[in-house]
């Protein structure tokens, strides 16, 4: 069947009120994607010419979320909330022509994959219904809505729980609120509905007795892992889904050839790419865009956003937004790596090192408790321990460059705007803008020791005691000789 011919309707207009959140049940973000942003990818199976959301709370913010995640996705407001019978009502009001099949998908169900989607319609069509119903065998279908067969197997009716009859309830089997059906039965259906029901709603789930009582052909398919079911309700079952996703994400990881010591500690976005003999130690969290290639070695207790990490590399308890780390570089511990970084092949951000919108070249070092703000470290280049870049004069940011192979001593200050030439060095405990290649920067101060000072000043302290007793070892010295 061609795209033309399908429809996706997604029911995202609910609040969501055992969230107890300011924002919209579905806009909750799970593993890199949103509640909506998951069961729009699993959409994705069913080739639809149209997918059309349907929105209420708070549709603004629902919106423009599409307008980022599925642009071509078609946003339908239900302003009163009347029920899922009345939202795919309202939807297909919005798409006059929509003919063939529609999937009919709510938009909290982020386990659920593209491959049960496919086989849903694929099972729908080949056998001619008017309707079909995506059901699961669970060990507690307690507020779920009941699958009910006739004798011969066959699709009767979906009872929801709060309407069910005791026998009913017993049931096991349960509608996992997803379905496809014949557009144009779909239709004639949603017409007949009625609201004589506990919550005075029009439930889409009443279609299907309808369907069968003119002597349509309905049917069930089964998914074949329930746990993609599954729904949200509230924040602790947010939290189990993502439990569930994280343990999906990293099966695939690892039979895909990535090594991780603790899978149960770790937590990987569905927007990661990691590749064969990647190695994740526990603790870790990799987000957004962040890419790891081939023997890279990620953690322990580190979090990787947006970040590329080169064939090779370290990054050990390290925090990174937006950086990029070459091939056999080396991060960390506790280090900080914002925006803009970038690392070429060998270079070295060590302890307790912070940069932002720095870029350090091939075998580059920064191995200690160091600042490195708007900065370009040329090729083996060596920054000293307790080095800040003064990149901020409280106005504006200023940009240093330090040539290859300098040397810059500890405890320096660099002042923006700043050039130090290649090859040059910067003594340390110096304060300096410009030194040019090949030179030696120093700008310390004459010392002078003030004698007898600390037993002046300090008499009775321990140091002053120090002081004295190291004042008389040279005269018992002189008297032993």
């Amino acid at each position: 069947m061609s795209q033309t011919q399908r429809t996706v309707i997604v029911l995202a207009a609910g609040e969501g009120k055992r969230m107890k959140s300011a924002t919209p049940k579905v806009l909750h973000p799970l593993l890199g994607r949103t509640l909506l942003g998951h069961v729009l990818q699993a959409a994705a199976a069913a080739r639809a010419g149209h997918t059309i959301v349907v929105v209420g709370h708070k549709a603004d913010q629902v919106r423009a979320h599409l307008d980022e995640v599925a642009p071509e996705a078609t946003p339908v407001l239900q302003a009163q909330q009347n029920g899922t019978g009345h939202a795919v009502r309202i939807a297909l009001e919005a798409a006059p022509d929509a003919a063939g099949t529609v999937v009919v998908l709510n938009g909290d169900v982020p386990l659920l994959r593209p491959e049960t989607v496919e086989a849903l319609v694929t099972a729908h069509e080949e056998a001619g219904s008017a309707g079909t119903v995506l059901a699961a065998e669970v060990d507690d279908p307690t507020g779920l809505g009941r699958v009910v067969r006739d004798a011969g197997g066959r699709l009767e009716r979906i009872v929801e729980e709060r309407d069910a009859e005791p026998e009913v309830r017993a049931l096991r089997e349960v509608n996992a609120g997803i379905y496809a059906f014949d557009a144009a039965r779909l239709r004639e259906a949603l017409s007949k509905l009625s609201t004589e029901n506990d919550q005075g709603e029009e439930y889409l789930t009443d279609v299907f007795g309808l369907l069968t009582s003119v002597g349509h052909q309905v049917g069930v398919f089964v998914a074949p892992d329930a746990e993609e079911t599954l729904g949200c309700n509230d924040r602790a079952e947010l939290a189990g889904l993502g439990a569930r996703l994280r343990d999906r994400v990293n099966t695939g990881w690892m039979r895909s050839g990535v090594t991780m010591l603790d899978p149960a500690t770790t937590w990987i976005d569905v927007t990661v790419t990691l590749e064969r003999d990647a190695e994740i130690e526990p603790n870790c969290r990799l987000i957004g865009t962040t890419t790891v290639a081939a023997g890279a070695v990620i953690g322990p207790d580190t979090t990787l956003a947006d970040t590329t990490v080169g064939e090779g590399a370290a990054v050990l308890r390290t925090h990174s937004i937006g950086a990029e780390i070459g091939p056999e570089a080396t991060v960390g511990p506790f280090s900080y790596l914002r925006p803009g970084t970038k690392l070429g092949r060998k270079a070295k951000v060590g302890g307790f090192v912070e940069t932002k919108n720095a870029e350090l070249g091939d075998g580059a070092k920064v191995p200690h408790l160091t600042y490195v703000g708007d900065a370009t470290i040329g090729a083996k280049a060596n920054i000293g321990a307790g080095t800040i870049f003064a990149n901020y004069d409280g106005v504006n940011k200023h940009h240093t460059t330090v040539g290859e192979a300098a040397f810059v001593g500890s405890d320096t200050v660099l002042i923006a705007p700043a050039e130090i030439g290649p090859g040059a060095y910067v003594a340390a405990g110096s304060a300096v803008s410009n030194v040019p290649a090949g030179s030696l920067g120093v700008t310390r101060a004459q010392q002078r020791n003030i004698e007898g000072w600390t037993e002046r000043k300090r008499p009775g302290t321990v140091s002053a005691d120090a002081a004295r007793r190291a004042a008389s070892e040279p005269a018992e010295a002189d008297k032993e000789k």
